[in-house]
Order: structure tokens, then sequence, then C-alpha cells
């Protein structure tokens, strides 16, 4: 498997957040950032302790944490961290909060570690190295049409936040079931052959980042409503291969 320490270390540094936030769990409180998401101070100190183990590991890597961790690189590679993705589940002890890290190179996500610890599944992928929960290979499903699909669509309390929101009640009716566990959840989902579609209408680069690199490891697509495939464009849509036809007719892609 390529990137041999970097997953090892990531994965290690996930571990250990997770143990720090669970510890921190009880009776913790938030307050509200700028854009008015919850942010904790184990959302803080998760961070601070990952970005550590990571510089300590690979000095020369920059970093960059939702909670403002910030390092230069000087290696050309850097690390993308979100310290606890889905606070809100964080702080209502739902088990749908993830640690995220990935490694960012040359504006390429080529290592990515995914921990949801409730749910006792640590998702990883490298760069042509393939996708892994708990060690065991993961791929996409080969369903080809939506009415034998899931779906998973987050924020549907934003409709407003897609361009296809006229079309989508009656796209959405089609399918065989539709889901929202919080993005991760749904992202990985898809990777591990669980559901066809993962609709993301407004996240930041650190909420995408490992999940880019673990769906397309398992054999699916990421795209942007824009027919992009960045981290950085604000929105995404993963999907199987099977439904590609479907996705870009939705995005007004054409096939």
């Amino acid at each position: 498997m390529a990137w041999i320490k970097e997953l090892e270390v990531a994965a290690r540094a996930a571990r250990n957040a997770a143990e720090v936030a669970l510890r921190m769990q009880p009776g913790i409180t938030s307050e509200s950032k700028s854009d008015h998401s919850p942010v904790t101070p184990a959302d803080r100190e998760c961070e601070r302790l990952i970005a550590g183990i990571l510089s300590e590991a690979f000095p020369d890597d920059g970093i960059l944490g939702e909670e403002g961790a910030r390092a230069v690189s000087r290696s050309g590679r850097r690390w993308i961290i979100d310290p606890i993705d889905g606070t809100r589940d964080y702080l209502r002890g739902n088990a749908l909060w993830a640690n995220l890290i990935a490694l960012e190179v040359a504006d390429e996500v080529m290592v990515g570690v995914v921990n949801l610890p409730m749910l006792g599944s640590l998702y990883k992928a490298s760069r042509e190295g393939g996708a892994y929960r708990n060690d065991s290979r993961m791929h996409v499903s080969s369903k080809k049409t939506v009415e034998e699909s899931v779906l998973c669509y987050s924020q549907f309390n934003r409709p407003e936040r897609v361009p296809f929101k006229a079309q989508l009640p009656d796209w959405m009716a089609r399918f065989w079931a539709v889901r929202d566990l919080g993005g991760a959840p749904d992202a990985m989902m898809v990777a591990a052959g669980q559901a066809e579609i993962w609709i993301e209408p407004r996240a930041a680069a650190w909420d995408f980042a490992p999940l880019k690199v673990i769906v397309e490891e398992a054999g699916a697509r990421f795209l942007n409503f824009d027919g992009g495939s960045s981290i950085h464009a604000g929105n995404a849509v993963v999907f199987t291969p099977g439904l590609e036809g479907e996705v870009k007719r939705l995005l007004g892609l054409g096939t």
C-alpha cells in the first residue's frame, strides 16, 4: 500500500483525538463561530493534538485546520484537519461525528482518514492504494438505476443552496430510499457499497478532503456542481459509475 507512514500516522492521530473527544464529552458546552456553527473545547483540543502528531512526524508539511491550526508548508504538502466533523451530533450524544484528516499534495488529496469512533469504523485510503474500512477493502456498488439505489442528501433544510432545486423533489422520489446522516457517514456509505449517491450543497475543504480520496479509491466519482472535482469548490456530488448519467443530467452537465 502506498503512503504507508502517512496513513499510519493519520490513523493514529484520528484514534487519539477520538479518545480525547470521548473523555471531554460529558457535560460539554459550545459557543457559536462567525458562521453560526458550534465549536467546543473538544474541537480545539482534538485539533491541537492532531496537528502536533502530524507536525512531529512530518515537520516540513503544512497544516490547515478548521479551528485555526496553521503551519506553512516547506515540502509542498499540506495536512487538512477537521477535528470533530459533526459537532452538533457530538454535542447531542449522537453517533455520527467523525475525525477527518487528509494530506494534500499539489492540489490533489493523496491520503485520507475518516474515523467514526461511535460506529467502530475507521476508513482510510491513499491514492492508487485502495480504500479500506477497518482494514477490509471497500468497493462501490454496481447498481445502475435510481429505483434500486440509496440517495444521501445533506442539508434538507437549505433547498436554496442547489441550482437544481426545482427538479429535486421529483428526482428524489424515484429512489429506493433517501437518507441524511450528516456528510462523512453518507460518503462512507457510498464508498462501502451501502448507498449510491451523496449530495453536499455547501461545505469546506476540511469537510471534503479525506472523503474525496476514499470514495474515489473505492470506485466512486467526485464532482462539483459545475463539473469540476475540487475539495475547495464548496459543494460536491459523490456517486457510483452506474449512475453517472443521472447525476450529470441533474447537474445540467449532459451525459
